[in-house]
């Protein structure tokens, strides 16, 4: 499944095609060049959920927690975790990663790459990929097997 943007003022209202087509799977693996618009997806998302802080990258904190209320009125976390900075697995699982890919909350992991293998075989993989100045292309990819 794919969209294509032309400007990051779109992706508002994508998301709730997007979030249904994520199928109720709740870890999220945003994969794309630095540029691409992976904390302005995250953005977006946390804005759909109703998330009132400010989102930003957590590119130093490398873990950010987001606040939102469900439909039912109950409280739930978003985690936003960017692994760009960290050089293997072993640093991953140090900052909890392994606990948040099962507990029951939404995380969108930016650069995951270096810690593919703590995602649930179920977890969605996001593709951002730069077409233009201001165009992308978000590509879901299917679960691995």
């Amino acid at each position: 499944m794919e969209w294509i943007i032309h400007t990051p003022e779109e992706l508002p209202g994508l998301m709730p095609a997007i979030f249904e087509a994520f199928g109720g799977r709740k870890k999220i693996a945003l994969y794309g060049d630095m540029g691409a618009g992976k904390t302005t997806f995250v953005k977006a998302f946390c804005a759909y959920l109703g998330v009132r802080e400010n989102t930003s990258s957590p590119t130093f904190a490398l873990v950010n927690e987001y606040r939102y209320r469900m439909p039912d009125g109950s409280e739930a976390l978003l985690h936003h975790l960017d692994l760009y900075r960290l050089k293997n697995a072993q640093e991953a699982f140090d900052i909890g990663l392994e606990d948040l890919m099962y507990d029951p909350w939404f995380c969108l992991v930016e650069w995951p790459q270096v810690a593919e293998d703590f995602f649930p075989e179920n977890a969605v993989r996001m593709e951002l990929e730069i077409l233009g100045e201001t165009s992308r292309r978000i590509r879901m990819k299917t679960p691995k097997h």
